[in-house]
């Protein structure tokens, strides 16, 4: 019990840090919201610039209101995730204390690659994913019968649309992190994910056709990398389970 950084606090205690906490995370939203909802109008010419690459120049509005709900939800986008860091944070500090020395240097690792995988796939769905699905559904239009179909995308409906992308592809990139905290507390194991690897595969599938619209091009951008992932996860828990076994028979022997 010595390896504990502190003793086991009452429930108070543990209520009045967990309320601090929150509020840390909600000051990083507000703050970032603030400063993003000042820099609304160049986060939404680049949340539209996908749109225009693929030669749409017209973004509608159809409510009085909808200038300024639209700055409003851009700047709420870009605060969630410039105080994700933070609010991750926050939360190690809230778990920290609890955690032995050994579990933390274990878990530090996915503290630190949480980030960086989503960035990963969330620059994905941008600069690949976003462009591909935009060319494809932006080509339906021209002559139909007689008549020129035009699209005009409205802007809420667009900002939904690149937003379920960008967040969709972002925690689906945070699979590996998922699958080795569920080996790492002994929820599942190595070989129960090797041999589950076909039904990761459809569950890929089917998570990229909720995900993404309704074309086989954007569905494989998405869940091509998730079987990528996945696999990539066993081989880290492989190693990591080796790891594990031989610094247990390191400790033994001494």
């Amino acid at each position: 019990m010595n390896e504990i950084d502190d003793t086991q606090a009452p429930l108070l205690d543990h209520l009045i840090e967990l309320r601090r906490r929150l509020l840390w995370s909600l000051a990083a939203l507000v703050v970032a919201f603030g400063g993003c909802l000042y820099f609304a109008r160049p986060i939404l010419g680049v949340l539209v610039a996908p749109l225009k690459a693929a030669g749409q120049v017209t973004i509608i509005n159809t409510a009085v209101t909808g200038g300024f709900i639209v700055e409003l939800k851009v700047a709420f986008f870009a605060a969630l995730m410039i105080a994700f860091p933070v609010i991750a944070n926050q939360l190690w500090q809230f778990v920290a204390p609890g955690l032995y020395r050994k579990e933390k240097r274990a878990l530090l690792p996915f503290l630190l690659a949480t980030p960086v995988l989503f960035i990963a796939g969330a620059s994905m769905a941008y600069f690949i994913a976003i462009p591909v699905a935009l060319k494809f559904l932006l080509g339906f239009q021209g002559e139909l019968a007689g008549v020129t179909q035009q699209a005009l995308p409205e802007v809420n409906e667009y900002l939904k649309f690149v937003m379920q992308f960008i967040f969709g592809f972002g925690i689906s990139f945070l699979l590996p992190v998922l699958l080795m905290l569920l080996e790492h507390a002994g929820i599942v194991t190595f070989e129960q994910l090797r041999g589950a690897w076909r039904y990761a595969v459809v569950g890929a599938f089917a998570v990229s056709a909720v995900l993404t619209p309704p074309d086989v091009g954007s569905q494989l951008l998405l869940a091509v990398p998730l079987c990528a992932l996945y696999f990539l996860a066993l081989v880290a828990i492989w190693f990591t389970r080796r790891r594990r076994e031989r610094t247990a028979e390191t400790e033994v022997a001494s």
